[in-house]
């Protein structure tokens, strides 16, 4: 009999707060799985480690991330939509240049050359000292709306998936899916493809404390932000068949915790800060204010920036996307992403006249409700969703008009307004994905196209 485990993490989003028990726990697990004759232990990361709403994550493009990865020696990871497009191309191409680890990706191809790309490997197979052999393989959630305007070509896994599995299956006695797809695709894989073995579930944030099994198929989930560890048992009979599986969430609060982990984790955030904040980017006259009626209030900077970068006369923006106020004199990327800390870029949306009205008419109908509403997710890193807030567009209220540049909208021209993908992705506003004609900008988030007109217009001289 042979016993493999297999350690798994997964959405961390950089909230290293719970790194260093996680780290511990990895290696003491590992090093006691050594010690057994008949135990081979296998860690990988699903995806989304890194999320730059962290200053570190931030001011290193990633790449202290990475560094904090070789220290528990993962055997393999992939990559989540955080890498995948919180990233510039070339970013996310220099991202593991320092991993000690293995990126599996199969559904990823530069849009260029039609190839993947030359970081990645489409399966890794892990001999064990019995002869067992391991295959792994992955796939990340496809998001062509964002991945290609960034210069990739993201694939459907279930247009690759199922000729892969048959290719491989020969090769291996286990195979196991990272799957960055979420729960529904992971449920219906096992349904569709028993071939695979084990399916290391993330992407979604959904959490199998017991794990869960579809079809003979072992699916595990570890939740989120590294709140959870993944752990799978298999065991392995003579004939290298799977005589049983099994898997559970093991609670990082349950985890051995050292006095000094309060200073490590807090000596990440402090030289995050301190790289953000040694990269000035302007001199304001002003200082930038939430209010959104102040004389120099944040937002209406912020209008001028986003529609000089789409080259529109119109923007619309949220204002629970501005976070602090910036303080009159220099002002540094620290700053920047304190108060936009969202991996949002910008959008121009292309609407007919008729369209355009009825646009508006949702925002004005779902007004009250968003102006506290506590928004989560979809890249949003603020609290509240706040006032829906207009520039190059208004709104009679008292005779239902709408008017671009004080003029009536013409029903039958098109008009085209910069704004962020959030809105497009979000519930609230269908018109923008139904009937808008839209443009994703790239690489830039809304705190580099701010910082970019800062520096344009308030240079430090």
């Amino acid at each position: 009999m042979e016993k493999i485990v297999i350690l798994h993490t997964n959405d961390l989003h950089s909230h290293l707060e719970n790194w260093p028990r996680i780290r511990r726990f990895l290696d003491q697990r590992k090093r006691e799985n050594e010690k057994k004759e008949n135990t081979t232990t296998i860690t990988v990361d699903l995806g989304d480690f890194v999320d730059r709403w962290h200053p570190l994550s931030e001011a290193t493009n990633g790449q202290a991330n990475i560094l904090l990865m070789n220290e528990v020696g993962y055997d393999a990871a992939t990559i989540g939509n955080n890498e995948g497009v919180g990233n510039s191309k070339e970013e996310l191409n220099h991202l593991y240049d320092h991993a000690e680890f293995d990126i599996i990706l199969d559904n990823l191809f530069d849009k260029n050359t039609l190839q993947p790309p030359a970081w990645t490997k489409p399966y890794k197979i892990i001999t064990t000292k019995h002869q067992t052999k391991i295959g792994l393989i992955a796939f990340t959630a496809p998001f062509p709306l964002t991945y290609n305007p960034n210069g990739w070509d993201i694939r459907n896994p279930y247009d690759i998936l199922p000729e892969l599995v048959e290719d491989l299956r020969s090769q291996v006695d286990v195979l196991v899916l990272m799957s960055h797809l979420g729960i529904q695709d992971d449920f219906q894989i096992a349904k569709e493809i028993p071939a695979i073995d084990v399916i290391l579930g993330s992407h979604t944030h959904h959490l199998f404390r017991e794990g869960h099994v579809i079809n003979d198929v072992q699916i595990a989930a570890a939740g989120k932000y590294g709140q959870y560890v993944g752990e799978v048992h298999l065991t392995i009979d003579e004939e290298k068949k799977i005589l049983k599986h099994s898997a559970k969430a093991i609670p990082t609060e349950t985890m051995t915790a050292f006095t000094e982990d309060e200073q490590e984790i807090n000596s990440y955030l402090e030289r995050g800060h301190e790289l953000l904040k040694e990269k000035e980017v302007a001199d304001l006259p002003f200082s930038l204010s939430l209010d959104i009626f102040n004389e120099h209030s944040f937002i209406q900077v912020a209008f001028e920036a986003v529609k000089e970068r789409g080259k529109t006369e119109a923007a619309i923006l949220n204002s629970g996307l501005f976070l602090t106020e910036i303080p009159k004199g220099r002002v540094n990327q620290d700053q920047l992403h304190t108060a936009l800390p969202h991996p949002m870029h910008l959008l121009n949306v292309t609407l007919g006249g008729n369209d355009l009205i009825r646009l508006v008419l949702e925002i004005e109908k779902n007004r009250l409700f968003l102006r506290n509403y506590p928004m989560k997710g979809m890249g949003f890193r603020g609290k509240i969703f706040g006032q829906m807030v207009y520039n190059g567009i208004t709104y009679d209220s008292v005779n239902h008009q709408v008017f671009w540049k004080n003029k009536p909208v013409d029903p039958t021209k098109n008009y085209t307004f910069t704004t962020v993908d959030h809105l497009m992705f979000v519930p609230f506003f269908p018109t923008i994905e139904i009937v808008g004609k839209n443009e994703f900008l790239f690489p830039e988030f809304i705190r580099s196209v701010v910082g970019d007109y800062l520096k344009a217009h308030y240079p430090i001289k």
